[in-house]
């Protein structure tokens, strides 16, 4: 696994997984842009739309995700030095109080939504975005497709770990030797 800059001031990073042509975000993006993607995946979770979010029409929910996305994107593309990625994302577990290391969080657009973008933090402000979700129950582990991104949340964060990857310093340091 590698890490993408996604802004060039190096506060958002997405990992580039050793098997996909995308990196995370970019992967993302393509999917919750995609009309047949976004069908099939409403056809297949059709219940949980319905019970969680009041809606039947899937031309609506795609309608609604494509919405959702550009208005991440723009958040994203919009960001700016001084701009404080701390308010767009927040802890993956809503009852954490303290700061840990190697947070895991979540991002989504200013409204309620059910798309989800998953990241590690590593210092304030500083994050590296491991996957992304349409989040249709109330927990992650209740899907499989949102369980799979709690996996990928920890493997990367243990990877990180395994590395000696702590913070933002020892990410920049990490880089440079595999530069080389």
């Amino acid at each position: 696994m590698t890490f993408d800059k996604v802004i060039e001031d190096g506060r958002l990073w997405a990992v580039h997984y050793d098997n996909d042509k995308e990196n995370a975000l970019q992967k993302l993006m393509s999917q919750w842009s995609d009309a047949g993607w976004l069908a099939d995946f409403f056809t297949q979770n059709i219940d949980d739309l319905i019970s969680y979010f009041r809606i039947t029409n899937i031309e609506d929910a795609i309608y609604q995700t494509m919405e959702d996305r550009d208005e991440l994107a723009c958040i994203i593309m919009d960001i700016s030095p001084d701009a404080n990625l701390d308010q767009f994302f927040r802890p993956l577990d809503n009852n954490r109080a303290s700061e840990m290391l190697l947070g895991k969080e979540k991002g989504r657009p200013h409204h309620k939504s059910w798309l989800r973008l998953y990241a590690i933090k590593l210092a304030v402000g500083i994050y590296i975005i491991t996957g992304g979700a349409i989040k249709l129950t109330r927990t992650m582990q209740e899907r499989e497709h949102t369980l799979q991104e709690l996996e990928r949340m920890e493997k990367v964060r243990n990877f990180l770990i395994r590395e000696g990857v702590f913070d933002e310093n020892s990410f920049v340091d990490y880089q440079k030797e595999i530069e080389l």
